[in-house]
């Protein structure tokens, strides 16, 4: 099915391709779900297919198979991306187009990039050797040094407007729960589709949260379940209910659709305290897996968010991450 929230972005690179200005390295931004991996495909397709089929990005994707293409990873076995896999893209690129139409690579998640892979394509987004296009796709922002942002042309893929996202969602699979699964999401449509299976899961998490927050109930317990959720739903579904806290109180409450805490939680917490909480979420977030003992992890969370957060006052979120993995390790 086509995305059709990527029209703007499609017609912009059709038109830059028919009049021979496309970049040459390019970086694709934008939440989980929105359809980056599915753009990358699609504008590799353009470029090494002469006649393609689609005028826009589409779901699910598929990654032509072509010799010049690379689609790089991060491995199975690996939490990173590294240096030997960017040398020998590197190496690859260099050598001439089998087709003469020139070469693609993408890397996904750019994110996921050692410093050292990281800085080993450098020189190749400062000078793409032949006709060379580059997609980076980023998931978290934060992580990509600005070398590296300094060598792409940015292009944001945003979450869609909730009636678009619906409306693309009900003509996939119509009748399901998709309020409440983008809802779960974010907004993003295609995180929907995942989450439409997990909605029992964070119901649940919901009624733990709403119980800690008010003060009741035991934080080990409920991390001792939640410790056998997929750790990154976990702090997912931890981070975009902290957004909504904070929305909440700026805002009101009219604007946090989808929290999951009702307002006798919200006065027990001062908004300074959420955005280190939930700066200490994301930078787990962006941990690898294995560096950090996980139910410990989400203990210590829990036993803060049932504290009202007093803590996050008193460390600076930059502390904040060290302090949480030094108690929980």
């Amino acid at each position: 099915m086509d995305l059709f929230w990527h029209d703007a972005i499609a017609k912009s690179w059709l038109d830059r391709s028919q009049q021979d200005r496309l970049p040459h390295a390019v970086i694709l931004m934008g939440p989980i779900g929105v359809g980056k991996r599915a753009a990358a495909a699609w504008m590799a397709a353009q470029k090494l297919t002469p006649d393609p089929l689609t005028v826009l990005p589409a779901f699910p994707f598929d990654i032509i198979q072509h010799p010049d293409m690379r689609w790089i990873s991060t491995l199975e076995d690996k939490k990173t991306i590294g240096i030997d896999q960017i040398r020998e893209l590197v190496g690859e690129l260099a050598l001439t187009s089998y087709k003469g139409l020139g070469k693609v690579a993408v890397v996904e998640p750019a994110n996921d990039m050692t410093v050292n892979a990281a800085n080993s394509l450098l020189k190749t987004l400062e000078e793409p050797p032949g006709d060379t296009l580059l997609i980076l796709i980023a998931d978290r922002v934060g992580k990509l040094p600005a070398t590296i942002f300094s060598r792409c042309q940015r292009i944001d893929i945003s979450v869609p407007a909730k009636t678009t996202s619906l409306q693309w969602l009900d003509r996939l699979q119509p009748g399901a729960a998709w309020v409440d699964a983008l809802r779960v999401a974010g907004g993003s449509p295609l995180a929907a589709i995942g989450a439409l299976d997990s909605l029992e899961t964070s119901a649940t998490m919901a009624r733990d949260f709403q119980v800690l927050g008010n003060g009741q109930g035991s934080p080990v317990e409920v991390a001792a379940r939640w410790a056998k959720i997929e750790t990154g739903f976990v702090l997912n579904w931890l981070s975009q209910q902290v957004k909504l806290a904070v929305l909440a109180i700026s805002a009101g409450r009219d604007a946090a659709e989808g929290l999951a805490i009702d307002d006798s939680v919200l006065r027990r917490m001062d908004r300074r305290n959420l955005f280190c909480y939930l700066d200490i979420i994301n930078r787990l977030r962006g941990q690898p897996g294995g560096s950090y003992n996980i139910q410990l992890t989400i203990e210590g969370l829990l036993i803060d968010w049932a504290s009202g957060l007093k803590d996050c006052s008193l460390t600076p979120p930059i502390d904040g991450m060290e302090l949480m993995l030094a108690r929980h390790n």
